[in-house]
């Protein structure tokens, strides 16, 4: 028997996330990152995103940028005027007072509302700054260092993480810092955001979490979930 986490499982837990990696692009296609948002509007972007739709989160990032025309005035506005401007994205009124709060720690350590920083300093310098900003988890971090920074970290979101346990990459109880770290181990080189985006493409379209179209997916051969329905 294998010990756990041995290197020849680690191996073989490589080769699977190839098989999958591959299989997605060859369904989806190779997603491009063509982002060019600035770090700092993606993080407040992503804070905005939680708990609600694409749409609404939009909404509400574009109407408090026409409000506010720079991070500046966000820090220095009320957080009942935050929160007025996001409302259409839901918890306005906690939203508003965790983006204020980052903003003034941003300025406190940083001397500026700027973090272009994270694009040059080691991954894990920049994921350990982004997680001590109060109200910024793992999968916030990933996402800022991924799409505005195009660093080579992997978001774990719902999709992502009901997928990999059903293929049995992760176990059914583990914490976001130690998922994001073992899958991040895992991915092969310069596929993470396509990897990302295509595992997310996947559990919209088919790896439901109920009734998932197995017969459909592209994983089944990979998915210790979807032989055992097949």
């Amino acid at each position: 028997m294998i010990p756990p986490n041995s290197p020849t499982e680690l191996d073989e837990q490589r080769r699977q996330l190839a098989f999958i990696t591959q299989n997605l692009e060859a369904t989806f296609g190779v997603p491009r990152n063509d982002s060019h948002e600035d770090p700092l509007d993606e993080l407040i972007n992503t804070i905005l995103s939680q708990s609600t739709t694409n749409i609404n989160s939009h909404r509400a990032f574009a109407s408090l940028k026409q409000r506010f025309p720079n991070w500046e005035q966000v820090r220095r506005a009320r957080p009942a005027s935050i929160a007025a401007a996001i409302k259409s994205g839901g918890l306005a009124n906690v939203k508003s007072i965790v983006i204020k709060n980052i903003l003034n720690d941003i300025q406190e350590r940083r001397g500026a509302l700027d973090l272009s920083f994270l694009k040059t300093v080691p991954v894990s310098e920049a994921r350990e700054f982004l997680i001590s900003l109060k109200g910024v988890g793992p999968k916030t971090a990933a996402c800022v260092l991924l799409f505005a920074c195009k660093r080579s970290v992997f978001p774990m979101d719902t999709h992502i993480f009901r997928i990999l346990r059903r293929t049995g990459l992760l176990p059914e109880k583990i914490s976001d810092h130690l998922a994001h770290e073992k899958i991040e181990n895992l991915i092969p080189p310069k596929k993470h955001y396509s990897l990302h985006i295509n595992l997310i493409t996947l559990g919209r379209r088919i790896c439901h979490p109920r009734n998932p179209k197995c017969g459909q997916c592209p994983l089944n051969e990979h998915c210790d979930f979807g032989r055992s329905r097949l």
